[in-house]
């Protein structure tokens, strides 16, 4: 793609990030995608990469592996893997994209790419993708990729949130670890109980990310937030029922009383005053070194659904790559089961192919956890996914502070996401 091209797209972006806009622009295809049957693959990629680990040395080695895997096929390919910070990411790919010095490949979140894909930044990998590429994936793994019925990208690990109980509390409260709560009802008996036995029922991070919050709520109770189509259903009858959820459990303290601000609920939780959280394989890290109590993993709450939330990594390829087919099997064999392997190894992420999944076969807990991805949404993919966040918060915050009823919080967030999607 010319220089002139890429920088008209990205000013586009700019422009959108500063003014929360949403006017796509129009994406230049590459002729004559190449296979590795039918074209040869040559040249240089530079592959940007972040730290994902504390140990810089095992992650270099890492790569080394990675990228000799790929030119098993691919040798005539160079590829240089650079690490960058997470800090100011989407900053700094963007202006090396201005500059059209940027990475021909780089790692991204599910609400990184609408965004991008949506001005046309990002290479479309389906004609790429041959026959059975896609098998092996996850299929929930597959939905942050995916934008406007277009592949563009591919994911490497994925997570999957669900509750984690202490067993100590449920025994404490008459229950048995062995039969933990499946349904939005049965949880709710078990929350009754432990406030009565002087226990929190569950974290609530009220100041955190919607994803980790009222979301899961909305996916389980059959309710959305807004379709890729700029339908908002957030204030529909089943997100509603998310919003009472909520307000149930806090009017009747079985979350803490800081939740509407709180950023995390830990000193409850290992201070052993609380019956579960909603957590990820972070927090069963933070568990299993803690070692404070015994602690048993519940398969996602269902209500009208079954769901969860659960971030995907991928890696994707900017439109202005000067070596798209080299990159675009980078993207395949990175992703690939072998490589997945080795990545989510050192990372210990959830693999996103199915077949990687037994790196876990000897932890037990990781082998439960990562059954749950099939459950696990990526968040609300859509280019304005994470501008319209604050607004979601703020109005629930305003029905847990007593000031409006469940509805007329979720009327609220409606409005505030329609405004926002109707900007020019």
């Amino acid at each position: 793609m010319k220089k002139k091209s890429i920088l008209v797209l990205l000013m586009a972006f700019i422009l959108m990030l500063a003014a929360c806009s949403n006017e796509p622009a129009s994406n230049e295809s590459n002729d004559d995608p190449a296979s590795k049957d039918d074209a040869k693959v040559e040249g240089e990629i530079t592959v940007w990469v972040h730290p994902y680990t504390g140990d810089a040395a095992k992650e270099e080695e890492m790569w080394k592996e990675i990228v000799a895997n790929y030119n098993k096929d691919f040798p005539d390919v160079k590829v240089n893997v650079e690490t960058i910070p997470w800090s100011n990411r989407d900053q700094k790919v963007l202006t090396a994209l201005a500059a059209n010095n940027g990475p021909d490949v780089f790692y991204a979140i599910p609400d990184q790419m609408p965004q991008y894909a949506d001005v046309g930044m990002l290479l479309e990998l389906d004609p790429y993708l041959e026959d059975g590429d896609l098998d092996g994936f996850v299929e929930s793994s597959l939905l942050s990729t995916t934008w406007k019925d277009k592949k563009y990208g591919l994911p490497i690990l994925q997570e999957a949130y669900t509750f984690f109980y202490n067993n100590e509390v449920i025994e404490a409260i008459g229950e048995d670890p062995a039969k933990l709560p499946t349904t939005w009802e049965e949880f709710d008996a078990w929350a009754a109980k432990a406030k009565e036995k002087g226990f929190y029922a569950l974290n609530y991070a009220g100041g955190g990310s919607m994803n980790g919050t009222i979301y899961p709520w909305i996916w389980q109770s059959g309710g959305q937030v807004v379709t890729a189509e700029n339908e908002v259903k957030i204030n529909n009858a089943d997100s509603v029922k998310a919003f009472e959820m909520i307000n149930n459990m806090y009017e009747k303290g079985y979350i803490p009383e800081d939740s509407i601000t709180a950023s995390n609920h830990n000193e409850l939780w290992f201070g052993g005053k609380m019956l579960a959280i909603l957590g990820s394989g972070i927090d069963l890290t933070l568990l299993q070194k803690e070692g404070t109590f015994d602690f048993s993993i519940a398969a996602p709450l269902k209500n009208k659904e079954q769901l969860t939330y659960g971030t995907t990594g991928m890696f994707v390829v900017p439109s202005n790559s000067d070596n798209p087919d080299a990159a675009a099997q980078f993207v395949k064999s990175v992703t690939n089961a072998e490589n997945q392997r080795i990545f989510n190894t050192v990372t210990q992420y959830i693999p996103t192919q199915e077949e990687a999944k037994d790196i876990f076969d000897s932890n037990e807990h990781m082998k439960q956890l990562s059954t749950y991805t099939q459950y696990a949404l990526p968040g609300v993919i859509h280019p304005k996914g994470r501008a319209i966040m604050p607004f979601i918060q703020s109005e629930v915050q305003t029905m847990m502070a007593g000031d409006k009823t469940p509805q007329e919080a979720a009327d609220a967030a409606a409005e505030a996401i329609e405004a926002e999607l109707a900007k020019p």
